[in-house]
């Protein structure tokens, strides 16, 4: 995996700081099934390279708003804020709908804490068989860069006339220069060091205002990066391409709403969405960023011991890299695609019957 580190200080320099400072959020329903596994791995990797992570857990969720109307108290940021970094696990309950559950604890850290990168990697691992017939392991590896504070995802727009039969509802796109060039340069930037490509996702046929927008900007950006081969796709026909040839591309960049679907996309292309990490970046570190699974809090499954940890796991390497820790993620990268390759253990999403503790001793036995 070539994830590189495009905007983070040099690797010495977070090296320095030996005790981390993690906060723990497990969400609802497998949330709280998988961060346990990953902090298993997390510690044995501490002892290892020489580093510790102290843990605070928030029970924040939607069984909370349930219980008391909000999904974290009201200081919540400010709880977080002294935080290296967060470990989220899974947001989601029925009976709690899915704006409210979004709005209430994960929009408002992002942008609280100007996670203006939403990093998710996808990458086909030998022993796990992909339904497209395509995607090769050794052959897939992408990263989608998808902007994540703005774009389709904006709060401007409103209801009128509710309950009435002219109702309507006005959402509004908003694409900023600055919070699109920086998305940009981290893009260009990450492919620069990965294998020199990068494709922009559009739809400037159809969105005359924003999408013209987005690809001036990739045209001005990609001038300071000759280094990188770059071209763009419009999203419908990207979506099939992904499909069709999932092993051309290397780096995507996309807005809010088509990063968010391509990305869910190519992690069922990799054979299972249980696997996929995705980490929120305030690349500056100003703030702390915070990573998490995608797979959702899976009501259905929770309770069983059953769940997938790789998601977990893997966003838990994304943060140590993001700590400064290359070595110890890349030992944790390397244990993932071990006990795929090398064993039969798998966990009911990837076609075997292993729990999740199973799983995840197998694993730090490879370890």
């Amino acid at each position: 995996m070539r994830l590189g580190r495009p905007t983070d200080r040099p690797a010495a320099i977070d090296a320095m700081t030996t005790n981390h400072r993690i906060a723990l959020i497990p969400g609802d329903g497998i949330g709280a099934e998988v961060l346990p596994p990953a902090q298993q791995v997390l510690d044995v990797l501490g002892c290892r390279h020489g580093f510790s992570l102290s843990y605070t857990s928030y029970d924040w969720g939607c069984e909370r708003y349930l219980r008391q109307g909000a999904m974290m108290p009201a200081d919540g940021i400010d709880r977080l804020r002294e935080a290296d970094a967060i470990l989220l696990g899974a947001v989601g309950y029925p009976g709690v709908p899915d704006h409210v559950s979004l709005w209430g604890l994960l929009i408002p850290i992002r942008r609280s804490f100007r996670q203006y990168v939403n990093l998710r990697p996808i990458r086909v691992f030998e022993g796990i068989d992909s339904p497209v017939r395509g995607a090769r392991p050794g052959e897939v590896d992408v990263v989608v860069v998808r902007e994540n504070m703005e774009g389709e995802y904006s709060e401007v727009g409103g209801r009128l006339n509710s309950g009435f039969p002219d109702e309507i509802a006005v959402q509004e796109a908003v694409f900023t220069r600055a919070g699109v060039t920086r998305l940009l340069d981290y893009a260009f930037t990450l492919a620069s060091r990965r294998g020199g490509r990068l494709t922009s996702a559009t739809k400037s046929n159809g969105i005359i205002h924003t999408m013209p927008f987005w690809d001036q900007l990739v045209t001005e950006r990609a001038a300071s990066f000759p280094q990188v081969a770059w071209d763009q796709e419009h999203i419908d026909a990207l979506a099939a391409k992904f499909v069709l040839e999932p092993a051309r591309f290397d780096v995507v960049v996309a807005s809010n709403l088509f990063g968010d679907i391509l990305s869910d996309l190519a992690a069922a292309v990799a054979g299972s969405i249980g696997i996929a990490p995705a980490a929120n970046l305030n690349p500056e570190r100003d703030f702390p960023s915070m990573f998490e699974p995608v797979h959702g809090s899976a009501p259905d499954i929770a309770g069983k011991g059953i769940a997938n940890p790789l998601g977990a796991i893997w966003s838990a390497a994304m943060m140590l890299d993001h700590l400064g820790h290359r070595a110890a993620a890349r030992d944790i990268t390397d244990a993932i695609a071990a006990v795929l390759a090398k064993t039969d253990v798998r966990t009911r999403d990837l076609g075997g019957c292993a729990t999740t503790a199973e799983f995840t001793d197998k694993l730090i036995e490879l370890l």
